[in-house]
């Protein structure tokens, strides 16, 4: 059986996507991280910093969700979310990489400045920077795909789950994105199982209220 641990409007929802997206069967554990439950010594045995989302498949344990949706579709996939040609998968990699380290990272900054970290923490002089770097991102992002068809070898894959998402995050930062690529962020969104995925983490949070 797997499990996953989540918590709405976070990363957990690309997993939750992943999962809707190829019809399998799992369990969605809320995690109330505004309670401090995610410091709690039990759900440190399955994340060791306390965030989510993280998966129980079995006796495999997995955190990070680029690593989660990855592991989903090469081993549950059977042909879809992932490419079969070995050169497709390696350009899905980099985009994912990418994804994670230079479109979301300035993103996550803001957040954290925002609202994320204690008080005391925060520096709102970083924001504007981040900003920058998200645009600067995004005109990369832009050079290779401007939001026509999908990210890699034309097919639908974890790529644009994690694309769709962060995009999806950038606007409720106030971002700037291209007509382009809002249209694609919203073709993204209509997709069944992206809503699937957004109920079933809303159900498991109700469940526990």
């Amino acid at each position: 059986m797997i499990t996953l641990y989540s918590y709405p409007n976070s990363r957990s929802l690309r997993v939750a996507w992943t999962l809707e997206e190829l019809g399998l069967d799992y369990s969605c554990q809320y995690v109330d991280l505004a309670s401090g439950e995610g410091q709690g010594a039990e759900y440190l045995s399955h994340h060791p910093d306390g965030k989510v989302p993280a998966l129980k498949d079995g006796e495999l344990r997995l955190f990070e969700s680029a690593a989660i949706c990855r592991y989903l579709a090469e081993r549950y996939g059977q042909g879809s979310l992932m490419p079969s040609d070995s050169g497709q998968r390696a350009l899905l990699d980099q985009w994912l990489f990418f994804i994670v380290s230079e479109l979301e990272q300035p993103l996550w900054t803001q957040a954290k400045h925002k609202f994320a970290l204690p008080q005391e923490r925060r520096t709102p002089a970083v924001i504007p920077t981040a900003a920058w770097e998200f645009q600067r991102a995004l005109a990369a992002l832009q050079r290779e795909f401007d939001g026509q068809g999908w990210l890699v070898g034309g097919e639908f894959t974890i790529g644009d789950i994690l694309l769709g998402h962060t995009l999806s995050w950038a606007k409720g930062a106030k971002q700037l994105l291209p007509d382009t690529l809002e249209k694609y962020r919203q073709r993204c969104n209509e997709r069944p199982a992206r809503g699937a995925a957004q109920q079933r983490e809303q159900q498991a949070q109700e469940a526990e209220a």
